[in-house]
């Protein structure tokens, strides 16, 4: 009789040990699923994001590859984000305060021992791709620290709006290419001329949408040598030389770096030509501006270009840029 109820014990206990091992398991599946149904959220999160706010890149970016499209996603998400932040807002203490949490956000995500917002799904890829790869938490940095500023400061200097072009729009494709482990003097010179020629371009199509209350992004000295004030600009009336004038010069700057990036093409690789599509979509507008006589509020110039995609898919079938 002992050894009966001794036996029946020992099954007993071996019953719960599985039903407990089963559990955890289960538990374990079930919390690995939710990451991963987390991960896929966020991965797509990011997609539409950038095709909501960043057509032209959305673009280029579908044309990469595996993993590295993901990880491009996070990127250009990141940076969508962070140029929100002075979006609709006119206090600069609440710009401030967007700043500040994306720029507290890429420390935690750089330090293991801090915790993260895993909620915010732009912060949970990115802080995937930090694990992954070795990135320069510089350019992410200078992605916020260059948005840092007032919104009615004017550039003094066409310098300084290229500086700010290369703060903003040359980081990121430093982040990109470093996805592809390349560090070349000749990519970073390239990519420098690639960001420049974008960020400037960029910075015209923003005109026709900008408030009197914020800087045109036309600098002064380029304004007192033509004669136009800022409220000239805004207006832009049809055959008004003077803005015409003063917007030609910043375009000519933007496609003269866009001539320099594409003379060092040679010097890509192959594998990371595709970062360089942008470009396309720079000289498309260009041309465009072009031939409306510079005129920025042109309902060409306003619109989407409809036959970007096929351009770009002409070029990365030629892995050219």
């Amino acid at each position: 009789m002992r050894r009966y109820i001794s036996h029946n014990s020992f099954v007993k206990n071996n019953l719960l040990i599985n039903v407990k091992y089963l559990l955890s398991q289960e538990r374990q599946a079930h919390a690995a699923q939710k990451n991963l149904s987390n991960d896929i959220f966020a991965a797509r999160y990011c997609m539409s994001l950038v095709e909501k706010n960043d057509y032209e890149n959305y673009l280029c970016t579908l044309l990469l590859k595996g993993e590295r499209r993901r990880h491009a996603f996070a990127l250009r998400a990141f940076n969508v984000e962070v140029s929100k932040c002075s979006a609709n807002i006119s206090e600069e203490q609440l710009v401030k305060m967007r700043l500040k949490f994306w720029n507290d956000s890429i420390d935690k995500c750089f330090d293991n021992k801090s915790s993260y917002v895993t909620d915010q799904p732009v912060l949970r890829e990115l802080k995937y791709i930090v694990d992954k790869h070795k990135l320069t938490k510089l350019y992410l940095k200078r992605l916020v620290t260059a948005r840092d500023r007032p919104l009615n400061q004017q550039f003094m200097t066409l310098k300084q709006l290229e500086e700010y072009a290369e703060q903003t729009f040359s980081s990121i494709i430093y982040l990109l290419v470093e996805l592809y482990g390349i560090k070349d003097l000749q990519v970073d010179h390239a990519v420098s001329h690639l960001g420049k020629a974008q960020g400037i371009a960029t910075f015209l199509r923003a005109i026709p949408y900008k408030g009197r209350s914020q800087a045109l992004y036309i600098p002064q000295e380029i304004l007192i040598k033509h004669g136009v004030s800022q409220e000239r600009i805004i207006r832009d009336k049809p055959n008004d030389k003077g803005v015409e004038e003063c917007v030609f010069e910043v375009a000519t700057t933007a496609h003269q770096h866009l001539k320099k990036a594409r003379s060092l093409s040679d010097k890509i690789p192959k594998e990371i030509r595709k970062l360089f599509l942008p470009l396309v979509a720079v000289e498309r507008y260009l041309e465009r501006l072009r031939k409306t006589n510079f005129s920025l509020t042109d309902p060409t110039c306003l619109q989407r270009d409809a036959l970007l995609p096929v351009a770009l898919y002409w070029f990365n079938l030629r892995n050219k840029y």
